[in-house]
């Protein structure tokens, strides 16, 4: 039996625990909202771990940009990789608001100018150093569109991942790698929700042609009504605390599971510190936390999001989308289906 890794387009998700027509309640949702307003999205980091915010500004004037050693050939810079997702985002979306790129970094990497080769440290001016950061992930929002979900506002986000730890740098130019992701931000938290359908991630393009083109095709191929029906669904599914316990126990377990084991069952991608901080959540969270000796799917899918912002950036989309895969996973079992039987029954 192989891996199942709950690779289907939401669509064709829904289905299974999305009432019939006949039968539904006030949780489906109203379309996708269209509005002028340009809400500011929330001030709390869609990512921490080890990050650090920055400026576009401070990427294009501060920051040198890599180059493959055996050719000299300059990398796409992150600054240029901002720049063209946003000229996608235009592209697709040129009626709506387009927000301004909130950008966190990780993993600098000092060096110094030619002259200040001999300097001792001590004396080293800020003019003799030169930096660059080795990961950098990005996101913007576009507020005019919208809905809302058990009383959260979610603003449709797009947004992207480099990691030049997955690029070799030391060879000749090469296609680059990237992830790009359009999505939705769940302002209460500043949660990003992920699916397969708005995920791309192990794109990788020679230049920022390519890459415009390839992110304007994943933005126009974006199921977002399914993407929203299939989070609005999950209120409506709900699991005991011992269904709850039984989860995070298998989700434990899973760490420790041979490869072998693993190929048998579906992707769980969450770290077991981060099982920890769901598990904490669940009694602490204010907005999430358990209702009573339950907890709907929506807030264990926040859970799960809220315990992602301590992934380093290269392991955030996979996870963020992992996220998605294992609440559905979660939602099917419930209704019967087999393929999560192992991590709840």
């Amino acid at each position: 039996m192989e891996r199942t890794p709950m690779s289907q387009p939401a669509t064709a998700l829904l289905p299974l625990y999305v009432q019939p027509v006949g039968e539904q309640t006030d949780n489906l949702p109203v379309p996708v909202q269209h509005s002028s307003s340009d809400l500011e999205p929330a001030t709390l980091p869609f990512i921490e771990a080890n990050t650090k915010p920055v400026s576009c500004e401070h990427l294009q004037k501060d920051c040198i940009i890599p180059v493959f050693s055996k050719d000299n050939e300059v990398t796409i810079s992150h600054q240029s990789f901002i720049a063209a997702i946003q000229e996608a985002a235009y592209r697709v979306f040129p009626f709506d608001t387009i927000g301004t790129p909130s950008i966190r970094v990780s993993h600098i990497v000092k060096g110094r100018i030619p002259e200040a080769i001999h300097k001792p440290v001590s004396q080293l001016l800020e003019s003799d150093k030169t930096i660059y950061y080795e990961r950098m992930m990005f996101c913007f929002d576009i507020p005019t569109i919208h809905q809302d979900i058990a009383g959260c506002r979610l603003n449709l986000t797009i947004g992207g991942v480099r990691a030049y730890n997955e690029q070799n740098l030391y060879a000749k130019k090469s296609p680059e790698k990237f992830k790009i992701f359009i999505g939705f931000k769940n302002l209460v938290c500043c949660n990003l929700c992920v699916s397969t359908d708005g995920y791309m991630s192990a794109l990788r393009v020679m230049d920022t042609t390519a890459l415009v083109n390839a992110a304007e095709g994943l933005f126009r191929g974006y199921a977002m009504e399914q993407h929203l029906a299939l989070m609005n669904a999950y209120q409506g599914c709900t699991l005991s605390e011992r269904q709850f316990a039984q989860f995070l126990g298998r989700c434990r377990m899973y760490q420790y599971l041979s490869s072998r084991e693993k190929k048998q069952l579906p992707e769980m991608l969450m770290t077991d510190t981060q099982i920890g901080l769901v598990t904490r959540s669940y009694y602490e969270d204010e907005n999430f936390g358990k209702e009573g000796d339950a907890i709907s799917l929506w807030k264990v899918f926040n859970l799960l999001t809220g315990a992602n912002k301590s992934s380093y950036i290269d392991n955030f989309l996979d996870r963020a989308s992992n996220a998605t895969d294992i609440t559905t996973g979660l939602a099917r079992a419930l209704r019967g289906d087999s393929s999560y039987s192992w991590f709840i029954q």
